[in-house]
């Protein structure tokens, strides 16, 4: 049994964990990175075709985004997830592979203009659309056999619709290990959702600490705050933006805007305008609203039942069309434009940004987190102008941010989820936190409380039944590469690991299909060796 680390280790983004037992082999989270990418990854130590099922916490893109890599590059196996994280992914990873062919398709029209080799994207949309026939749908609670000796359960963890920890129960040559995964640990006493549920005994907890060096503000009153924003911004003629999420942070906003207009919190300004411009985001309202009493909390339950949708309200418009995106940067009135991504490193939220940045009577609020490297963070940060598009843009809106607005635990959460494990666990492996924040971290759970702690890097591998390190992962930062390997030859090894996977599932065949297989491969090879 051995676990290694291979994403989201001394960083935030692009979780991914590897866990051989039983006789197989498989990952919990496959996720993008974003923002900066700090430490040079491993790659998983087998091909994405030999690997047996994946394990999903949740659908953020940070922990489901390379999915459909996994997929172009040999996968078949299922991906095990919360019913609402798949219906989440169908949109999710739709709109993921939308931005890698756009964005390829735009930086095409520059490499042709000045001579340079085509670029490919990092996946399709056949790909995604593929891997989503791969999900098993989860219910909480429910005790899952996913093979012989590797036993699972989904528990609400509070960060999204959806979201969850996982507990891996592992029996293997009658050594048994359980494995909790603990997913991102969600904020208590968000909107619509319930707060996290907690588990009580493992063997090893694999921990997030994204805000494992801070506390939350108490929580303010986000209505308040909100509306006294859109006050002074519409007061002064000028627009309130918001990047948000569109799954989950979105959804949130119209949740205090519908209360912020049901009291009248903002004076002489009518019925205002509020508008989602994300079609991701109006897709996953719909999901909100689907199956509420399994999802939604008890305050939004109790709207429910008084006939009160908690998600919509007067003159709200629902921008889909990329002909309604640019229509709203021509609307001279005042209005509330609420658009994706959340860190403003992709989506139609730069357009805004570009067309609303340069005025000072526009404010920018900022609701969630901004990693590093990201142009959100830089804007947070104090960033006097940004380049969007190619331009530069003065910044001279006011840049806000809604302190508390977060649907991650703080420090004080992320404390109480491990101290209600009633057995202390062999090892805490903190991971998904900036660099420090996992350092800072793992030495308070071992001086504070007692708990043995460790912030393993990428490529640091774990053996689940002595308990020791078995090797150690580089702790090298990044380095500008000079000669990337293209994605089209990148795509290739892929398919031919996906070849060698194919042909030894093929051993033990009948001799003429092998044969004939064999033939069809040297016929390629023939054709290609060049």
């Amino acid at each position: 049994m051995k676990l290694m680390f291979i994403g989201a280790d001394h960083e935030v983004t692009g979780s991914c964990h590897y866990v051989e037992a039983c006789g197989k082999r498989f990952v919990v989270d496959y996720g993008m990175e974003q923002g900066v990418n700090i430490y040079e990854n491993a790659e998983l130590p087998v091909s994405a075709a030999k690997l047996d099922f994946v394990l999903l916490t949740h659908a953020h893109i940070d922990h489901s985004g390379m999915l459909p890599l996994l997929y172009a590059r040999g996968f078949r196996g299922p991906i095990y997830a919360t019913k609402a994280t798949t219906d989440l992914c169908q949109i999710m990873l739709r709109d993921s592979a939308h931005i890698q062919e756009f964005e390829a398709e735009w930086r095409n029209r520059k490499a042709k203009r000045s001579g340079k080799p085509e670029i490919i994207p990092v996946y399709t949309m056949e790909d995604a659309v593929n891997v989503m026939d791969q999900f098993i749908p989860c219910s909480y609670k429910d005790r899952i056999e996913v093979c012989k000796g590797i036993e699972i359960r989904f528990t609400d963890i509070g960060h999204l619709l959806g979201s969850a920890s996982i507990e891996v129960w592992l029996n293997e040559e009658n050594v048994q290990k359980k494995l909790v995964f603990s997913g991102d640990i969600g904020n208590t006493n968000q909107p619509l959702i319930k707060d996290p549920h907690y588990t009580d005994e493992a063997d090893y907890v694999i921990m997030e600490s994204t805000y494992g060096d801070r506390f939350h503000e108490k929580h303010p009153n986000y209505v308040d705050e909100l509306a006294e924003v859109i006050q002074r911004t519409f007061d002064r003629k000028g627009n309130v933006v918001i990047p948000s999420f569109a799954v989950g942070r979105t959804q949130e906003l119209l949740y205090y805007i519908r209360q912020i207009k049901s009291e009248e919190l903002v004076k002489n300004h009518g019925d205002f305008k509020v508008i989602v411009d994300s079609p991701l985001a109006v897709e996953a309202t719909q999901i909100f609203n689907k199956d509420v009493e399994e999802t939604y909390d008890e305050d939004a339950m109790e709207l429910v039942r008084r006939g009160i949708n908690p998600i919509t309200f007067s003159n709200l418009q629902l921008s889909v069309s990329t002909e309604e995106s640019k229509a709203i940067n021509f609307d001279e009135e005042p209005k509330v434009i609420i658009s994706a991504s959340g860190m403003c490193d992709a989506g139609r939220v730069r357009h805004h940004l570009k067309h609303n940045l340069w005025d000072p009577k526009n404010t920018i609020v900022f609701v969630g987190y901004q990693a590093y490297g990201t142009l959100g963070r830089a804007l947070v940060e104090g960033a006097k102008e940004v380049k969007l598009f190619g331009e530069t843009i003065k910044v001279q809106a006011e840049i806000l941010r809604l302190e508390g607005i977060s649907g991650h635990a703080d420090k004080k959460g992320l404390i109480r989820w491990i101290r209600e494990f009633e057995k202390q666990p062999e090892m805490v492996f903190v991971v998904h936190g900036e660099d420090k924040v996992c350092d800072i971290f793992a030495e308070c759970l071992q001086q504070d409380y007692g708990l043995p702690a460790k912030a393993p890097y990428s490529g640091d591998t774990f053996d689940l039944v002595s308990g020791r390190w078995t090797a150690w992962g580089s702790r090298e930062l990044v380095k500008k590469k000079l000669r990337p390997q293209s994605g089209a030859y990148i795509r290739l090894k892929a398919a031919a690991e996906r070849l060698q996977a194919v042909v030894e599932h093929n051993e033990g065949g009948a001799n003429k299909d092998l044969a004939r297989f064999a033939d069809q491969i040297l016929a390629l090879c023939d054709k290609w060796d060049r």
